[in-house]
């Protein structure tokens, strides 16, 4: 099979080969799919770079194919799998998860004991086969296309989970997307509009800025103003009820104090960086609450793809490239010069 193989750290024009290697087959425990499609996400760029840290997962030898994401048809199951037949259409829940311990058995299968994700700790989805275990698939609605299964996998989910799940957002507040261009933010900006609330986007550049109140914003903040300044005349002095930030860094303080008394920051990532420059007194002073939000639970899959399958959310992709020009994506991922995701064309839908 044609995969995009990790053989290196660096730069992926040459730490990423696009070349040919073995076919998987269906073990034990697994179904085989044929890949249609894949995005990317920061984690690539992360697995190039061989980040570590706290709160980075071991990610195992290379070669490796990475991808989060997967959408495909089932070719074949393995031994003592049931229900799944080859041609059936699915997409990959992106969580590997034991479904036993005790996490698991409370639903919270993103905060199970042996957590991985798909494309870091296995194989992923920039290949034209995977392996998954049977309890990660759901069967693509009808009428649900390419693009919106660009947008039911690990970035959307998180942004599902740090809004509906975690921040518990409800109709009538009001909403700041730090970082509203990329996957998290622009699935942050749907989402929050979906439940009634008004969004404030903050966003780097002036067609970013076009993007995103087309994209369902009210207002936004351009990265060059001062941000709590900017947020707090937007909402006549109150500031906002929620902030999603799946950036990090510097520009936390500003987000902690853009908030409302008894607001909430629900916390996604770090892409410019996990040690920000804090006051707790303008937490607990305050009764703010800041909130980890990673990726979301095979349950809050199924709930984010009837939510596309239903029409209540539209989504957002940047780009498409097939698999042979896969680092023109990653440029484009790595230079931020994007509105949304970046989608992998690999096989037939």
């Amino acid at each position: 099979m044609r995969a995009a193989v990790q053989v290196g750290y660096g730069s992926s024009d040459t730490s990423l080969l696009v070349r040919e290697v073995t076919t998987p087959r269906a073990g034990p425990g697994e179904v085989l799919v044929r890949v249609a499609g894949s995005t990317l996400n920061r984690k690539d760029l992360f697995a190039l770079a061989n980040l570590t840290g706290p709160g980075i997962r071991a990610r195992p030898p290379l070669p490796h194919v990475n991808g989060t994401d997967a959408w495909g048809t089932v070719v074949a199951a393995g031994e003592g799998v049931d229900g799944w037949h080859p041609g059936e259409r699915v997409v990959v829940y992106p969580g590997l998860y034991c479904a036993a311990c005790e996490f698991c058995v409370r639903g919270e299968t993103s905060a199970c004991t042996t957590y991985g994700v798909i494309g870091e700790q296995c194989w992923g989805g920039h290949a034209e086969f995977i392996t998954v275990p049977p309890r990660n698939l759901e069967r693509i609605p009808e009428g649900l296309g390419p693009e919106a299964l660009a947008c039911v996998g690990g970035s959307w989910l998180t942004a599902w989970r740090a809004l509906i799940s975690v921040a518990s957002i409800r109709t009538g507040e009001t909403v700041l997307v730090v970082g509203a261009s990329g996957g998290v933010g622009t699935a942050a900006i749907q989402i929050a509009r979906a439940a009634g609330c008004r969004v404030i986007a903050a966003v780097g550049t002036q067609w970013k800025a076009r993007r995103a109140m087309e994209s369902g914003a009210d207002a936004v903040v351009m990265a060059d103003e001062p941000l709590k300044e900017s947020v707090m005349a937007l909402t006549t002095g109150r500031g906002v009820d929620v902030a999603i930030d799946s950036v990090g860094g510097a520009g936390w303080r500003d987000t902690i104090g853009a908030l409302v008394p008894l607001g909430r920051m629900a916390v996604c990532g770090a892409t410019a960086g996990d040690a920000p420059s804090i006051s707790i007194r303008e937490i607990y002073q305050s009764h703010r609450r800041i909130l980890g939000a990673p990726l979301g639970t095979r349950a809050e899959f199924t709930a984010l793809l009837r939510a596309f399958a239903a029409g209540r959310l539209a989504p957002v992709v940047h780009a498409v490239v097939p698999l042979e020009r896969i680092h023109e994506g990653l440029r484009l991922l790595e230079r931020r010069e994007i509105f949304g995701k970046i989608a992998v064309a690999i096989g037939e839908a």
